[in-house]
């Protein structure tokens, strides 16, 4: 029979074998066992839970659990700060005005879930009748969601909670935070400079603490044309709390209008 051209003699097809969808050819082809047989022969060893195609799994599963636990979640902000806050400080003191603030406009709050000024926020928030939810972390050091979470979902992987942040927020409220409140900041200004996400302000909160960064942002970034003036425009700093929410509450009917 004529051979299709480029197509490989028989003899010259390297030998395979089919596990699934892979395919496994030469020296990666000699396997003493099928799949099958490891699953039900015995128990074997427990090394299995720790490698990369069982991670894909378990990221899977992280997913569909926060779009569950979140998709009939009313219209929501994010606030983000730092779990450093001391309960006696004036940030806590801002955290939890701002999150009384979003319930009495009617926006259910998003926190990290952890202690500090995301305790603060999920606790105002809570107080005031409005829906509390955190959205907690697996990290070594900071454990557990804070007691004034109404809906929590822990996550080992920070990809995934990212989605969830953003999916289900229409703004970010940053408080003065540390190195996860900038990971979060630059994220959402980068999903939205590319537009993967339209209408979604963000807000730093705290002249003071965010007012160095603004002024590089503006006459660094924007001074040597590696940002353009849109782009400085996607940051709004303020002290007052009802300027955020007004922010808040204008970029959300953009977006009613425009869907």
């Amino acid at each position: 029979m004529e051979q299709f051209a480029n197509q490989p003699d028989d003899d010259e097809r390297p030998r395979e074998k089919q596990r699934g969808p892979v395919v496994l050819r030469r020296s990666r082809r000699d396997e003493a066992t099928t799949t099958d047989q490891r699953l039900l022969d015995s128990r074997g060893p427990a090394d299995w839970v720790h490698t990369d195609p069982w991670r894909v799994l378990r990221i899977q599963a992280e997913f569909v659990e926060g779009f569950g636990a979140l998709a009939e979640v009313p219209r929501a902000v994010t606030v983000f700060g730092s779990a450093r806050t001391p309960r006696d400080h004036d940030e806590y003191k801002l955290g939890m005005e701002i999150g009384g603030a979003l319930a009495k406009a009617g926006y259910a709050t998003i926190t990290g879930g952890g202690p500090g000024s995301m305790e603060a926020v999920n606790r105002g928030a809570s107080e005031a009748g409005g829906l509390s939810i955190g959205l907690g972390i697996e990290l070594p050091f900071e454990q557990g969601l804070n007691p004034w979470v109404d809906l929590g979902v822990n996550f080992r992987y920070f990809f995934a909670r990212k989605t969830m942040f953003v999916k289900y927020s229409q703004a970010f409220i940053c408080l003065p935070g540390g190195y996860g409140t900038l990971d979060e900041l630059f994220e959402a200004l980068t999903l939205v400079q590319t537009k993967k996400v339209t209408k979604f302000p963000v807000v730093l909160f705290g002249r003071s603490y965010w007012g160095g960064l603004y002024d590089w942002v503006r006459d660094t970034l924007l001074a040597e044309g590696k940002i353009g003036e849109k782009d400085v425009a996607l940051l709004h700093v303020t002290d007052d709390v009802d300027d955020a929410i007004r922010v808040v509450e204008d970029a959300y009917q953009a977006w009613v209008e425009t869907h």
